[in-house]
């Protein structure tokens, strides 16, 4: 019996570990690179004042299974826009360059065709 409280302990960090490493993300990059993965990666960025963008990847453990997606982004917690990306169904990572105009904290929320969220995250936009 003491034992199992040994072992029961580990294989529970396991398993969320595990869990964590399938979930899906959602990444603010200066790029991606040609197999979906994210080039400069940060949650903060400085732009300059005129504007300027960046990349928001999305990768999933699973096939997104629609034509399109939409990003709604919201600014220091009030709606901004939203912006729809086209999808093949087999994919399994996105993205979308998004410019950026305005300073602030953004906070996006990324939906499937079925109105789903996928995955959310923030990120803040600083100006020079």
């Amino acid at each position: 019996m003491k034992t199992l409280f040994k072992i029961f302990p580990a294989a529970v960090l396991f398993i969320l570990f595990s869990l964590n490493s399938f979930s899906q993300t959602l990444y603010f990059c200066e790029d991606v690179d040609a197999d979906g993965y994210p080039i400069n990666e940060a949650s903060v960025f400085t732009i300059p004042d005129d504007g300027g963008y960046l990349y928001v990847l999305v990768r999933l453990p699973y096939e997104v299974a629609c034509r399109s997606v939409s990003f709604e982004i919201e600014r220091n917690g009030k709606y901004d826009n939203t912006v729809y990306v086209d999808t093949d169904k087999d994919w399994v990572w996105f993205y979308k360059q998004i410019t950026f105009y305005k300073s602030g904290s953004y906070d996006f929320y990324v939906y499937d065709c079925y109105d789903d969220l996928i995955v959310s995250g923030d990120v803040d936009i600083d100006f020079n």
